[in-house]
């Protein structure tokens, strides 16, 4: 049986039901329930053959920051695809809002110069997992509430 209990302000440890799935770290921990859920998906999920939170490291450069800093994706997997084919995926999740440009309208400025950091800040990030997928021969994805919940 699954456990989880919480570690930490918004974090929650996540015990597989299939540890021998799981390729990564120690405690395993989902810092939002999407996270949580897509986590219990991995793990449940026959066609997952592993999977890993956080367990790799991608340099980029972020231009809000102006300097080189580390990207840790969400999650690693390895998948069986409906032909039986191994495909190798990272996988973002994260809020609708934030893989689009930012919507200025009706917002305070406080807020539009936050929401456009944090767009050119993931823009930096997933632009530099794609190249990083195209070279290991991987596929990226980012998951928002929409292709999880149907939203």
């Amino acid at each position: 049986m699954s456990i989880k209990f919480k570690f930490g302000k918004g974090k929650t440890v996540y015990n597989p039901m299939f540890p021998q799935k799981y390729k990564g770290k120690y405690p395993i921990i989902s810092r939002s329930s999407w996270e949580l859920q897509f986590m219990k998906w991995c793990d449940a999920n026959p066609n997952i053959l592993q999977w890993s939170s956080e367990n790799i490291k991608i340099p980029y450069y972020d231009p809000v920051k102006q300097r080189k800093r580390r990207y840790y994706p969400d999650f690693w997997l390895k998948v069986k695809d409906k032909d039986g084919k191994t495909v190798k995926w990272v996988v973002e999740v994260k809020p609708y809002k934030e893989s689009i440009p930012p919507q200025g309208r009706g917002k305070t400025n406080k807020t539009r110069i936050y929401e456009t950091k944090t767009y050119k800040t993931n823009q930096a990030k997933w632009r530099a997992a794609v190249d990083y997928c195209g070279k290991m021969g991987f596929k990226f994805k980012i998951l928002t509430e929409r292709e999880l919940f149907g939203k």
